[in-house]
C-alpha cells in the first residue's frame, strides 16, 4: 500500500496536495498539522514517503527538527520539503538535517509530482534553479568572507543593505534592537569591518554577489 504523510498548517495546502497525490494514484494520504501530530503519525502508521513544511505553527523552521526527528527514528524514509523559502541557506539546512529533496510552494502540480515521484524512488530531488543556487553558495563558502555567518546573520547583512535601521531590523525579525546592535558588533568583526558604514558597504557587496539577486529573489523572512 502507498502511504504518504503530509505535515502542513495550512488547511488549503493540504488539501490541495492530497488531490494531487490521490489523482497520481496514493492509496492513503495521512495529514497532520503540526510537528508534535505529524512525529506521532509517522511514529505510529510508518508512511512510505513524507511531504513536510518548514514553517510549522508560527515556527518559521519548526520542520527541520521533525526532519532530523524522523531522519534519527528511519533514515531510510523519503522526506519531501515544501515550503515557501528560496534561500538557498534555508534549504541546504534542510538538506542536511536529512531531507531527500526540496519543492517550492509556488510549484505547479506536476513538479511537485515530479518531486514526490523522485524521492519515492530513492532519489534526491532539486529543481534546477535552487540547485543552482546551492552550488554557488558552496563556492563562496569555500573562500567567501560570508562563509562562516549564520542565515540569521545574512539576513542581517541584506536588511543593512536595503537602508533598513536597528529598529527595523529587530521588528523584521522579531528581535530585541540589543539582540540586532549585538549581532551587528559580531559582523563587523567576523568581516573585519571598522565600523558600522563599512559593514553596510560589505552588506551592500554580499547583495550584489549573491545568487538571491541574481535570479531575482531574496532571502525570506516570512513562514513559509
Amino acid at each position: 500500500m502507498s502511504r504518504v504523510l503530509l505535515v502542513d498548517d495550512h488547511p488549503i495546502v493540504l488539501q490541495g496536495c492530497r488531490r494531487i497525490l490521490e489523482d497520481a494514484g496514493v492509496a492513503e494520504v495521512l495529514e497532520a498539522s503540526s510537528a508534535t501530530s505529524g512525529y506521532r503519525t509517522f511514529l505510529r502508521s510508518r508512511p512510505e514517503t513524507v511531504i513536510v513544511d518548514l514553517a510549522l505553527n508560527g515556527n518559521r523552521l519548526g520542520g527541520l527538527d521533525l526532519i532530523r526527528r524522523m531522519r534519527r527514528h528511519d533514515a531510510r524514509v523519503p522526506i519531501l520539503v515544501l515550503s515557501m523559502h528560496t534561500d538557498p541557506h534555508i534549504v541546504s539546512r534542510a538538506l542536511e538535517s536529512g531531507a531527500t529533496g526540496y519543492v517550492l510552494k509556488e510549484a505547479g502540480p506536476r513538479d511537485l509530482l515530479a518531486a514526490f515521484q523522485s524521492v519515492r524512488a530513492g532519489k534526491p530531488y532539486l529543481n534546477h534553479e535552487i540547485a543552482v543556487q546551492i552550488a554557488m553558495l558552496g563556492s563562496r563558502r569555500d573562500g567567501g568572507p560570508y562563509g562562516n555567518l549564520s542565515p540569521r546573520e545574512l539576513q542581517m547583512l541584506t536588511l543593512l543593505a536595503d537602508g533598513k535601521t536597528y529598529g527595523e531590523i529587530a521588528d523584521s525579525l522579531s528581535v530585541s534592537y540589543k539582540t540586532v546592535a549585538n549581532s551587528c558588533s559580531l559582523l563587523k568583526e567576523k568581516l573585519g569591518a571598522r565600523n558600522l558604514p563599512e559593514l553596510i558597504r560589505m552588506a551592500i557587496q554580499y547583495v550584489s554577489d549573491s545568487p538571491e539577486n541574481i535570479s531575482g529573489t531574496r532571502p525570506s523572512l516570512a513562514a513559509g
